[in-house]
């Protein structure tokens, strides 16, 4: 079993989870990027080495009824696993159906503009770059940026 600082020092390897200590001396990590409502990756992570990561998309492991998977006796390329497909599970996804235009710069760089349900969505690889309301709101702001449609 990893001790509570071995745990915390996987944690915090990982740059897009964002510390957050809550009461009792536990800790919380949460994925601000998240695509949903649920931003804590790692919950209530105590110096006894409890603690939990959020897995209810997550198959192959046991979870509790809010999704979180009790993380005690995790080794820690175990730890580092359950964070990376718990990360990936909340991370926003490019639907491949969505009507979609690549975008090009003068230096090469891309920019995907998707539509999403009833937003016009621009990515730059898997990081939104912007939301906006209508196609002409992206495409005025991916004009403004140098940017042109391939």
């Amino acid at each position: 079993m990893l001790t509570f600082e071995e745990k915390l020092s996987i944690i915090e390897s990982f740059p897009e989870l964002e510390r957050k200590n809550v009461s009792m001396g536990r800790i919380n990590f949460h994925y601000e990027a998240s695509a949903s409502d649920k931003k804590n990756v790692v919950y209530h992570l105590h110096s006894n080495g409890n603690g939990f990561v959020y897995g209810a998309e997550l198959n192959g492991y046991k979870k509790n009824d809010k999704g979180m998977v009790n993380i005690r006796d995790f080794s820690a390329d175990e730890l580092r696993t359950i964070i990376q497909k718990s990360i990936l599970s909340l991370t926003p996804k490019i639907s491949t159906k969505a009507p979609r235009e690549k975008w090009i710069n003068q230096d090469h760089q891309t920019l995907i503009l998707v539509q999403e349900e009833d937003m016009w969505s621009v990515y730059a690889g898997n990081n939104l770059d912007g939301a906006f309301n209508s196609y002409g709101e992206a495409a005025e702001y991916l004009h403004e940026e140098g940017f042109s449609r391939v």
